[in-house]
């Protein structure tokens, strides 16, 4: 199992505001541990399941490097972007509407085989590439409000 963790906000914790769109917008820092051998890639994505259209997608990140072990805080990133739900690659922070705070999970997926998928890959195609070949997953989840 991969643990991942933020220095930012701990599990069930509230995001900061500078990693959504009330501020920075910046990407968390992450860092995580547990990926085994025989990883090929690794793929990040984070989203919001209480979104009320439906769960929204924050960052879709493929094909990482298995030796990294983060991402530092900001919108750069090793790795190919896939899109999000405001059909742009790379990081959209936590940005719901008034009212209960949202979940937001980050889950970090350790695979056997690059996916090889172009930039702007969906989830659903990231998701649907990976099927079979996850080897580890963590997550990790933070809360925020308006």
């Amino acid at each position: 199992m991969i643990k991942l963790t933020s220095f930012a906000f701990k599990e069930g914790e509230t995001i900061p505001q500078k990693y959504t769109c009330d501020d920075r917008d910046l990407s968390p820092p992450l860092t995580w541990t547990g990926v085994p051998p025989g990883t090929e890639s690794l793929v990040l994505i984070a989203d919001d399941p209480d979104a009320p259209v439906g769960t929204w997608v924050h960052w879709v990140v493929f094909d990482l490097p298995p030796q990294m072990a983060e991402l530092t805080e900001g919108k750069g990133v090793v790795g190919v972007n896939g899109i999000n739900s405001w059909r742009r690659q790379g990081y959209g922070g936590p940005c719901p509407p008034p009212g209960k705070p949202h979940q937001y999970f980050f889950k970090l997926y350790a695979l056997d085989i690059l996916l090889g998928l172009e930039a702007g890959a969906s989830k659903v195609d990231v998701e649907s590439a990976m099927q079979g070949h996850i080897l580890a997953q963590g997550q990790l989840m933070g809360m925020y409000g308006r």
